[in-house]
């Protein structure tokens, strides 16, 4: 499917106009990322027609969405490959996600990772060590997992023996993370950073760490919250072994999963508008400003269940250089953190609460691809970059996406894509500048390379990535917010679930829409649990969070 196929309305006159009132069986939703478009599902699901307004003018999906298709000349024929914001893992506790595409048969064909490579560089020396597989297949039950690693002798070519010396600080920091649950406890570490976390380790293990939650926490260790890399931690490695496990797309977000969406939510009754942009959010009484209207509209409204007085929203809305304002009874606010702060504290109605909330960071990131006439010498199909690497990891496409793999099998050529989340001085220089580095440190990696590159292509992502924290209670924005009938979801709105990112947006996504039909007297719908810990982890864990918590007592008697 591609974007052009769809139908998908980017002006009011083309199918989808935007109204000046919404009945209270069409909630409203802003934003059309994952969150959005699994709310508006599970919405549409039980009748109610939703309609989503997404300020892209061009492709749904947020940071899952496509992007202009490359296309490329070669061997005398034209080949096309999918652009989108850049790869994404589908990890195994992603539970709520993957049973949502498949209740509607919208689940993909995933790519299963069969290993990640670490790279480390420092000058002249490159090494690499295969990790993924010993992390989630070890022998050894969770924490004590990563041990496996050092029956690999390429792993311990990559140590020295100040690694070596460290890993007592590096044990004890892990196992600090499992005295710690920053996200059910609602602990925000604050001023604790990645790098404070790590203090007093080797170079080459906090970097190795740091790697491995880089693609996630896409900062540097200093600006990383210690509370989000706890969380991820805990969620993606140091519980279970097998949370490591995880799959690819066969091809573009957009249309393997946010395109499939939209036209779900369509197909349903709902609505989806591009290129609407909400500027301000105004509170309202339906009772004092309706009070005395007659005629069909009235009567629609009260058949619809809205009751005279109750609050509402009018939303002022920008598309196609022209201002609109609609009247909805409930919103869900679907929007990366960056652009919810600016619409609440912009908005006077919302101003003076958002003033005392704290919202997440999102950084911006830079996405490089590179065509080969040749392929590398044999190596995992990912990995993380650390040392003196300017990229953080890498993909080869060629191996995970369907498009690119059929060009592979006619040519014998190769595609990599790269990533790269700072430092912001890095991320400043122009284009040229960035990608003769990257190529530069490719030709490190990857020597046999040199002399066969076919097409580049760098791609800017804005500053929307989520760098995940947690706040104290009453902090975070949380699904309930402090305005009434006004809801909210993404992968930095608060949940006690411990998921992160594609999964923590569609919980969200699922809760917030489970807070609209309970408020209209409809079923929500069950939330799946997330995986507990293995039997040795979740021991430990509870043994540890219960000596941290006398401790804390104990603390608190002897102040007083």
């Amino acid at each position: 499917m591609t974007p052009e196929s769809m139908e998908i309305s980017t002006s009011p006159s083309a199918g989808v106009e935007i109204p000046e009132l919404l009945p209270v069986t069409s909630p409203l939703i802003i934003g059309g990322g994952i969150a959005g478009l699994m709310a508006a599902v599970h919405l549409a699901e039980r009748g109610l027609k939703p309609l989503v307004l997404e300020a892209d003018p061009d492709r749904p999906g947020g940071r899952l969405k496509g992007g202009p298709t490359v296309e490329i000349e070669h061997n005398g024929q034209t080949w096309r490959f999918p652009g989108e914001h850049g790869v994404h893992g589908i990890w195994s506790p992603y539970h709520n996600f993957q049973a949502a595409l498949a209740r509607h048969n919208l689940r993909p064909m995933f790519v299963p990772a069969r290993e990640e490579t670490w790279i480390f560089g420092r000058g002249r020396t490159v090494r690499k060590a295969a990790i993924g597989s010993a992390i989630r297949h070890s022998l050894v039950p969770a924490p004590f997992h990563y041990l496996h690693l050092f029956l690999r002798p390429r792993f311990l070519n990559i140590l020295t023996l100040r690694d070596l010396a460290s890993m007592f600080r590096v044990f004890g920091g892990l196992m600090s993370a499992m005295a710690i649950d920053p996200i059910a406890e609602q602990k925000s570490l604050r001023g604790l950073s990645l790098a404070d976390f790590t203090a007093g380790w080797s170079p080459t293990l906090a970097s190795f760490f740091a790697g491995l939650v880089r693609s996630a926490l896409a900062a540097h260790p200093k600006d990383v919250p210690a509370s989000g890399f706890i969380a991820f931690l805990r969620f993606y490695t140091l519980l279970r072994r097998d949370a490591w496990a995880f799959s690819y797309l066969p091809g573009s977000g957009g249309e393997c999963v946010s395109e499939p969406l939209v036209a779900l939510v369509q197909r349903l009754g709902g609505q989806v508008r591009l290129g609407a942009r909400v500027v301000e959010l105004q509170q309202r009484s339906r009772g004092a400003e309706e009070q005395g209207s007659r005629g069909e509209d009235q009567e629609s409204r009260l058949k619809s269940g809205l009751l005279e007085g109750e609050p509402g929203w009018q939303v002022t809305v920008q598309a196609d250089g022209q201002t609109y304002s609609i009247k909805a009874g409930r919103v869900i606010l679907a929007v990366d953190a960056p652009a919810a702060r600016k619409l609440l504290q912009e908005s006077p109605a919302t101003a003076e609460a958002a003033a005392r909330l704290r919202f997440p960071s999102g950084v911006p990131t830079a996405i490089i691809r590179l065509w080969f006439k040749v392929k590398p010498k044999a190596i995992a199909e990912a990995g993380i970059y650390t040392g003196d690497f300017v990229m953080d990891n890498f993909f080869w496409l060629d191996r995970l996406q369907t498009a690119y793999a059929e060009w592979s099998r006619a040519t014998g050529g190769s595609a990599i894509e790269m990533h790269i989340y700072g430092p912001p001085e890095l991320l400043a220089q122009p284009d040229a500048s960035l990608l003769a580095r990257v190529l530069i440190d490719t030709y490190r990696v990857f020597p046999e390379l040199r002399g066969n590159l076919l097409h580049s292509r760098l791609l800017r992502n804005e500053a929307t990535h989520t760098l995940f924290s947690v706040g104290e209670p009453g902090e975070h924005l949380g699904i309930e917010t402090p305005w009434p009938n006004l809801f909210a979801c993404g992968d930095w709105v608060y949940h006690p679930a411990p998921a992160l990112y594609l999964e923590r947006a569609t919980t969200t996504g699922i809760a917030a829409a489970n807070a609209v039909l309970s408020s209209l007297g409809l079923e929500p719908w069950p939330l799946l649990p997330h995986p507990q810990p293995e039997w040795l982890a979740g021991k430990m864990e509870r043994g540890l969070r219960g000596l941290r918590a006398r401790m804390l007592r104990r603390k608190k008697s002897s102040a007083h």
